[in-house]
């Protein structure tokens, strides 16, 4: 298997993140951080290279702003202190190396708006929600990005059947992934948010898809998205290889023919997901104790 570079598909995604964004959903969370007189404290976790602050800063919307980044990723971390040394767009910056538990389980000033961009879908809800809610003032937003929901796209068809298997065993590596020792992630994490949100008085504002979809025009794709194709092909065999229930070549020769169709300018992909802008609740009592005090268990 080739040795695919994270950050380089990071950098390959921010574009199909662009398009994919619900327009709606970010126009709402605009209107809030415009609405504040005061310069609002943003939190951002798994905020990988920094494209969610790219985007907010190239809005305008960080003049005035603090902004913290977490992410547990020390190559990720470096390459956003490297993209914004001196950004004048950004009232004030900060990028830390930690993952939401542990972030939280140490921090003690709470936030206006706390942002998950490709996030919640590796992580357990029951568990990262409280955590998330406990970062932000009451009555404090949430603006929830790229949320998986269950609906994996590879065309053309290569065999139904063959095809139909791969997605969904692919989809229960998800709902089965287990970090550090606890469940993470789900496959239906975008429609889950609903009632998962509700369930902790949460008021979703604006709601809506935010598919990526990525195919060839005049037989090639644009920018690096070549390369975001070959590594979601090669992250789905990964996570496939070993599967007892599917021979491990035909596994193989599906992979092979993916990256073939990517290499031919063929390939059609798309991932169904969802976005969410929306409040905390305002009372204190609404707020639930965090789990666990939010730590992640020790190795």
């Amino acid at each position: 298997m080739v040795d695919y570079d994270f950050l380089r598909y990071l950098e390959a995604k921010q574009p199909v993140d662009d398009r994919a964004l619900n327009r709606t959903v970010a126009d709402a969370m605009k209107r809030f951080v415009n609405s504040s007189s005061a310069g609002l404290r943003i939190v951002e976790v798994g905020a990988g290279h920094g494209a969610m602050v790219e985007r907010l800063a190239a809005g305008g919307l960080l003049r005035r702003a603090s902004y913290t980044a977490i992410d547990p990723d020390a190559t990720n971390i470096a390459a956003a202190r490297t993209r914004f040394q001196t950004d004048g767009r950004i009232g004030a910056l900060e990028l830390k190396r930690a993952d939401l538990y542990d972030y939280a389980a140490v921090e003690n000033e709470a936030c206006d708006l706390v942002i998950a961009h490709a996030v919640l879908d590796l992580l357990d809800l029951d568990r990262a929600l409280p955590v998330l809610e406990s970062l932000c003032v009451p009555g404090g937003a949430f603006y929830f990005t790229i949320n998986f929901d269950g609906d994996t796209i590879f065309e053309p068809t290569i065999d139904h059947a063959l095809d139909a298997e791969i997605v969904a065993l692919y989809h229960d590596t998800m709902d089965n992934r287990i970090t550090d020792g606890r469940r993470s992630g789900h496959s239906q994490t975008g429609r889950r948010l609903f009632g998962a949100l509700a369930e902790r008085g949460a008021i979703i504002e604006e709601a809506g898809s935010s598919d990526w979809l990525v195919w060839p025009r005049a037989g090639g794709y644009p920018g690096d998205e070549a390369y975001f194709l070959h590594f979601i092909v090669e992250t789905v065999g990964r996570a496939l290889a070993g599967a007892p229930d599917l021979e491990a070549a035909l596994l193989q020769r599906w992979v092979a023919e993916r990256h073939a169709q990517i290499e031919r300018g063929t390939l059609v992909y798309l991932a169904r997901q969802l976005d969410f802008f929306g409040r905390w609740p305002t009372s204190p009592t609404g707020r639930r104790s965090l789990p666990d005090s939010g730590r992640a268990p020790g190795p």
